[in-house]
């Protein structure tokens, strides 16, 4: 069986994100009150996310702290120009120290790492996202930068510490320090400086309605994971049982990952950091990562990989997909690699969906062209929505595992069928376009 610890890791985050909760009604309820200044309420947001960095990280807390005050430092001393290819480089170089640091004490020491540097990764992972969605806000003018020669300037160490008090409070707030969708700088500042247009009553039949999905999301859960935890695991099936395995262990993966995006939509939520914010012109509107219905029911790999962690996928579009000139899908799922940590299962998981997303674009092209009859589009529907979910299982196993040997037993298993089933599609179609064109 594979190590459930590293499946499970993230259940700390769980329980800090509900101790936050009172926190982030509290929040609430002073905006509406209105009994809060503006700077005060940078100030609780602050304050909220680096006591719940100390309490959730300890004395890796200062590894967020870090590049958070680093990029403020940045910010107020550079062009608008500069900022954002300054601010991606140092951001994922510290990052990928970090992660360099879990590689040596997992492979070289041998040695299991502390579960709260697992949550100082992951939260550094959202940080990297909020620090690299302002620097290109500046660079393209949505926000307004900080006077270049700021420290230069003879205003007090005061006024300095008040024009640098959102940024950090942006980088840092609690409501996503450790999970939840990416919130822009410009719908922050929003709910900072507006009033909130979250009333008691409609708020409370919001959250309780996803706190009722999260509760039945959990039950699932734990009749799937007797399940699984009774079968045999990816060393001890045989031929199609393999399937299964996979199937029902990424089955557990999803609603793990289910449960904890919708606990992070509520507290953000809760916070009034919601869907009447902050949208300014020409920007795209509030998005909760969790869209389950279409998760479940697609029969198409790039839907879903565009529905999956949305806000992570719109961010990745935004940062690396829009700027990419050639090849910009490798480049996309490359960098998702690297940011994810590249362990061998992730360098392989997320290589396998590049591919696969390419060959979802070409057979779903050629099946619409010839496939015309009604029955046969149903069943070609529902075979593409069974493989669809076995190569999403099959990559979301690679890429959570993440070690060589359990690498090695999801390749020498059948599961590895409906992958090269799809590389060898992409291989035909891709001739037969190029004689087309």
């Amino acid at each position: 069986m594979m190590d459930w610890l590293q499946l499970f890791f993230l259940h700390p985050v769980s329980l800090y994100q509900g101790a936050a909760f009172p926190f982030a009604l509290l929040f609430n309820y002073l905006c509406i009150m209105d009994s809060f200044s503006t700077h005060a309420r940078y100030l609780f947001l602050l304050a909220g996310g680096g006591a719940l960095a100390v309490a959730a990280m300890g004395s890796f807390a200062v590894l967020v702290f870090i590049p958070a005050l680093c990029t403020v430092v940045l910010i107020h001393s550079l062009g608008p120009q500069d900022i954002h290819r300054l601010t991606f480089l140092f951001q994922m170089s510290w990052q990928t120290l970090c992660h360099l640091g879990l590689h040596y004490m997992e492979y070289y020491l041998q040695e299991a790492p502390s579960t709260r540097f697992y949550v100082t990764l992951s939260s550094l992972m959202l940080l990297t996202q909020r620090v690299t969605s302002l620097s290109l806000d500046i660079r393209e003018g949505k926000v307004a930068a900080a006077a270049a020669g700021d420290v230069r300037n003879k205003s007090s160490l005061s006024e300095r510490l008040w024009k640098a008090l959102p940024y950090f409070s942006y980088l840092l707030f609690f409501p996503v320090l450790l999970g939840g969708p990416l919130c822009s700088f410009q719908r922050f500042q929003a709910r900072v400086q507006g009033p909130s247009s979250l009333y008691p009553r409609h708020s409370f039949w919001a959250l309780t309605r996803r706190g009722l999905q999260i509760l039945g999301l959990e039950c699932l859960k734990v009749v799937v994971r007797r399940e699984v935890s009774a079968g045999a695991g990816l060393r001890d099936c045989r031929q199609l049982q393999c399937v299964y395995v996979m199937w029902s262990t990424a089955g557990l993966f999803k609603l793990t990952y289910y449960s904890h995006w919708l606990l992070d939509d509520s507290l953000l939520y809760a916070a009034g950091f919601g869907s009447e914010f902050g949208q300014s012109p020409g920007e795209e509107g509030y998005i909760p990562d969790a869209d389950i219905w279409t998760l479940e029911t697609t029969h198409r790999i790039a839907l879903f990989t565009r529905k999956w962690n949305q806000s992570t996928a719109r961010w990745l579009r935004r940062l690396i997909f829009q700027q990419g000139r050639t090849w910009p899908l490798l480049q996309t799922f490359v960098f998702s690699a690297w940011w994810h940590g590249l362990h061998p299962g992730q360098v392989f998981g997320f290589l396998c969906w590049a591919v696969m997303v390419e060959a979802d674009y070409l057979i779903h092209t050629f099946a619409n062209v010839f496939i015309r009859s009604w029955p046969m589009r149903v069943l070609y529907r529902i075979l593409t929505w069974a493989h669809t979910q076995l190569i999403i299982a099959y990559i979301m196993l690679a890429v959570e595992v993440r070690s060589l040997s359990s690498l090695w037993l999801l390749w020498n298993s059948y599961n590895s069928v409906f992958p090269t089933v799809y590389c060898i599609l992409l291989f035909f179609l891709a001739k037969r376009k190029h004689k087309f064109n």
